[in-house]
């Protein structure tokens, strides 16, 4: 979990360019998802999160096995990073488990979380088994997506297109919201997550190269 006491802290504009061949393949692979979500979701941004975060919450936890699963092969210490996937992966949940209390899913919905999940559960192990770099540079490019996606939730918001609803008791525990925090609020601290899962994964990205 991020520190949202600035929410324009990490920077929400902030875009990776890509720098080499598996960049640009990791930026078209993402662009390439965003079509099928536009398509599907248009600006129902509510359904549109509680779909997507249940892909979200994958990679952190695919990563963190693996990486589990290499230091133990390699007798080596891990140097951090196997917490900090699996802290994204659950920060993710929490995301999830918030906004199905604010836009509840449909039966068709459930049904293209359970297929996503599948395929994209499969997909990232494999490409995090062979290319772990190219695989936290794709979440750090999802992750730019899913930040303008917040800000664009948040417009709608603010220009009373989407209801402020009360914010669910479960994210005003989570962040340490005030106790009449609303819908808006709960935007502004999941956005700053996901900046952060942004950065942290081109970081990760950029280690890889580096070494």
């Amino acid at each position: 979990m991020f520190d949202h006491s600035d929410p324009l802290t990490p920077d929400i504009e902030m875009h990776k360019p890509p720098s080499d061949l598996g960049d640009r393949v990791a930026l078209r692979l993402v662009k390439f998802m965003r079509i099928f979500a536009d398509a599907f979701f248009t600006k129902r941004y509510g359904h549109r999160a509680v779909v997507l975060e249940t892909v979200a919450a994958v990679p952190g936890m695919v990563g963190g096995m693996l990486q589990h699963l290499k230091a133990i092969r390699h007798i080596r210490d891990d140097q951090g990073w196997i917490r900090e996937l699996l802290d994204e992966a659950e920060n993710e949940r929490m995301h999830l488990m918030t906004f199905i209390k604010i836009a509840r899913p449909s039966a068709l919905e459930r049904g293209i979380i359970l297929v996503g999940q599948g395929l994209f559960f499969n997909a990232y192990f494999f490409l995090y088994l062979f290319f772990p770099r190219i695989a936290h540079r794709v979440v750090g490019y999802l992750e730019e997506e899913a930040v303008i996606s917040y800000t664009q939730y948040l417009a709608q918001v603010d220009a009373g297109e989407a209801e402020n609803v009360p914010a669910p008791q479960l994210a005003i525990d989570y962040w340490n919201l005030a106790p009449d925090a609303r819908l808006r609020e709960v935007i502004v601290a999941v956005r700053a997550d996901e900046a952060g899962h942004r950065d942290r994964n081109h970081e990760m990205a950029d280690s890889l190269a580096d070494s």
